[in-house]
């Protein structure tokens, strides 16, 4: 039970648009954050280390914030990250300032990158609390509309980018994070009948290790989850040097982006149905899957115009994955477990995928090119989706209440 502040149409209404909110600031500095470096003189094999860095940081920034929530219920998550997002501001507002070569950079893209990503897993777990309290919250619709605003974030972008230059996508990124602050904080704070007790009948929250010891369905559907970002993480992040590759320019990756992120909320409308007819398992493997279909369609384009029409297959890979993660989630860790099962799927899934997609891309375009990437990304996508199949074989364990 919980003692809802205000109605359920209002509630969905500024859980949307914290999700527009949040997706539109983190567009403004991951869609254009390849061009801002090499712009600033790294090669693609530093970008891609810089970019392994802010998604390392995601890992060890997680599951402290994850495991603090759990710890802490009486603690509204909204204030935990209204905090992160100002931290994030501080070093965002630090590389405005300053070119402070590649160590300064690396550390300031940990502080973003570690406090940003951290914090969605807890924007979710925002709306999964009045879900699991019977409160309907449309989340696939909040998640597509959050797509939405990173399309349009990046078509502005590619406008900013061509009259005042890449810099520009760090001023709109200390715009968007203020915006972000402030609804975030608006947002009614959820308040559960007893949030520290636990019934009899019910176990508190059990260690990561034991998570991952006893669910062996989990554990390897993470591992295909790892897999399968290694591959396509950096197909987005080196998105302008598959485009340059191709005949176009920086300018134009806006465009790409906004079709890629915009076809997401398709995914919103047939999200559910597809959910209930296959169960969350089958459908992330079949995002999954999809994410290699992408990863091969790219590959074979002959001329920018094919890499623009392989941009809606975002539909039914990434875009899909998104949601399902956070279900799929949800029905494979104990009730009071499910904050942290989030945040270890957001480490396995944006925090290493991101790591090795990251130093895989950028080592490989400098040493095979953008098809050789591409390569690359292919067999990990295939791998995992592989993977993906054989753990909806396994049956889980049984999680010891002591562990």
């Amino acid at each position: 039970m919980t003692n809802a502040p205000c109605s359920s149409r209002r509630l969905n209404y500024q859980y949307f648009l914290m999700q527009m909110g949040f997706w539109a600031m983190f567009a403004a500095i991951c869609a254009y954050q390849t061009a801002l470096l090499l712009g600033r003189g790294f090669s693609n094999g530093q970008v891609g280390l810089i970019l392994s860095m802010r998604c390392l940081s995601g890992i060890i920034f997680q599951p402290a914030l994850g495991g603090f929530a759990d710890r802490h219920p009486s603690l509204p998550i909204k204030r935990i990250v209204a905090l992160s997002m100002s931290l994030s501001f501080c070093a965002n507002l630090a590389l405005m300032q300053t070119r402070p070569g590649l160590a300064g950079t690396i550390v300031l893209f940990i502080i973003m990158g570690g406090f940003e990503i951290s914090s969605y897993p807890l924007v979710d777990a925002m709306a999964i609390q009045y879900i699991s309290a019977g409160i309907p919250i449309r989340y696939s619709l909040g998640r597509g509309l959050g797509s939405l605003s990173y399309a349009a974030c990046c078509i502005l972008l590619g406008y900013l980018v061509k009259r005042f230059g890449v810099e520009s996508a760090l001023v709109l990124h200390g715009i968007l994070i203020v915006v972000e602050i402030v609804i975030v904080t608006a947002y009614p704070t959820f308040r559960a009948v007893s949030p520290a007790k636990y019934t009899p009948a019910g176990d508190p929250p059990h260690s990561i290790p034991a998570l991952l010891r006893y669910n062996r369905r989990f554990t390897l559907m993470l591992a295909a989850i790892l897999l399968g970002m290694t591959g396509i993480i950096p197909v987005s992040n080196f998105l302008v040097n598959i485009i340059v590759d191709r005949g176009g320019t920086a300018s134009d990756l806006g465009l790409g982006l906004s079709l890629m992120t915009s076809s997401e909320l398709v995914t919103a409308f047939f999200f559910p149905r597809l959910r209930c007819r296959l169960g969350s398992g089958r459908v992330v493997v079949l995002s999954l899957a999809f994410c290699g279909v992408k990863v091969l369609a790219l590959l074979l384009s002959p001329c920018l115009a094919a890499v623009y029409l392989a941009q809606p297959l975002q539909m039914l890979g990434y875009g899909l994955f998104t949601p399902i993660s956070v279900f799929y989630t949800n029905e494979s860790v104990p009730p009071a477990d499910r904050v942290r099962g989030q945040t270890i799927m957001m480490v396995a899934s944006n925090g290493m995928g991101g790591v090795l997609g990251n130093l895989l891309g950028g080592r490989a375009v400098d040493c095979f090119g953008v098809n050789g990437m591409l390569l690359c990304s292919l067999a990990c996508c295939m791998a995992g989706t592989a993977l993906g199949l054989f753990s909806l074989r396994l049956r889980d364990g049984q999680i010891p209440v002591f562990e």
